[in-house]
């Protein structure tokens, strides 16, 4: 019974990926409705400007904001000790911690320890700052809500006292 299954399945299942599109970058000759899969590691990538961010930071952005979903999509990971500048997003962010601990704070609020699988949700217009524990590296991913073409608001550098909590 299990391979009469199997093989009455196998071939809906080879149709379907048929219809579906494996390619390291998005091509405008692929039609919306279709599958689009971008290769890891063909993404850009860059080092977290030292305007918004204190320490090393690598960003690996995984997708950009689509009229259909208005949001963007990176992997940022931070350096033990690294952290970024005090901001907002007018549409909101979520976080999910991948590796290592980190820190995050809303203004006038307290500075909360992040783990991995651990979701920090962060409404439009909340000023607050993320980042990784002073003995720990910290990865999450970041998707950021998008309101017509910004999706953040750079303020000014967490201090080296805010950080530690004094």
């Amino acid at each position: 019974m299990k391979r009469i299954l199997t093989m009455a399945i196998v071939p809906v299942l080879l149709a379907a990926a048929g219809n579906c599109v494996a390619a390291g970058v998005p091509d405008k000759t692929v039609p919306a409705n279709r599958q689009t899969v971008m290769q890891s590691g063909s993404q850009t990538s860059f080092k977290g400007p030292a305007e918004y961010f204190t320490g090393n930071v690598k960003v690996d952005m995984l997708f950009a904001p689509t009229k259909t979903l208005p949001a963007s999509g990176a992997r940022v990971a931070f350096e033990p000790g690294t952290r970024t500048a005090w901001h907002t997003h007018p549409a909101g962010q979520t976080l999910v911690v991948t590796s290592g601990v980190g820190l995050t704070q809303e203004w006038g609020g307290p500075i909360v320890e992040i783990r991995p699988g651990d979701v920090v949700k962060c409404p439009a217009g909340v000023r607050h700052w993320h980042g990784a524990r002073p003995d720990s590296a910290m990865t999450h991913l970041a998707i950021t809500g998008d309101a017509g073409g910004k999706n953040v608001e750079w303020l000014e550098k967490v201090t080296d006292e805010q950080y530690r909590g004094n």
